[in-house]
């Protein structure tokens, strides 16, 4: 008998339920990285504002907006994000955002002046509002309520949970009067 046969005939057979958790664990994993990157975007840019002040020429208020940017087109265009992941699917809405964000994010390493960053930056949060909820949803889609599904929400929060520490992990190295002894971010501000 075929595959065809056995699905039509009493489920599927062992090696297509292997290979569908293992589908599963793959694509959480994508979903899970997409996470921790909507989540470490906001952080990590601001180890390197000094850099892009003094490489853009940014006053300290127009400095804010290459944060506030991102912060405002993610939170501005999340519900927006979800309603179209319900109306065109939430694979579609998760693989467009990836691409508006991965675009967005070539674009704001290769701005040449501080408007193109902002404006980068906020394309950048319209990327994220769209992988987001996208994200979330084909998680509680894949995994239904269950022992199974609450393992997959903690791995979720887990995986979001170090993108703080990540993002400030380097500062403790590039900062002036920091030796690089793994000193703490406030040793670093106060050049101890």
């Amino acid at each position: 008998m075929n595959s065809t046969t056995d699905v039509l005939a009493g489920g599927p057979t062992a090696g297509q339920a292997a290979n569908r958790v293992r589908h599963k664990g793959l694509g959480l994993g994508l979903i899970l990285l997409a996470q921790l990157l909507v989540v470490i975007d906001v952080s990590i840019v601001t180890l390197a504002l000094p850099a892009i002040q003094r490489g853009l020429g940014f006053s300290p208020v127009g400095l804010q907006w290459v944060i506030s940017g991102y912060a405002l087109a993610f939170g501005g265009f999340l519900l927006l994000g979800g309603r179209l992941a319900d109306l065109l699917g939430r694979r579609k809405m998760l693989v467009a955002g990836a691409g508006v964000f991965t675009v967005a994010s070539l674009a704001c390493g290769l701005a040449g002046s501080s408007a193109v960053l902002v404006a980068a930056r906020a394309v950048e949060g319209l990327g994220a509002a769209m992988m987001a909820p996208a994200g979330l949803s084909l998680i509680l889609a894949m995994f239904p309520e269950g022992r199974s599904a609450t393992r997959r929400w903690a791995r979720s929060a887990q995986s979001v949970a170090p993108a703080a520490p990540l993002a400030c992990w380097p500062a403790g190295c590039s900062r002036p009067g920091c030796r690089g002894r793994g000193s703490s971010s406030s040793t670093c501000q106060s050049g101890r």
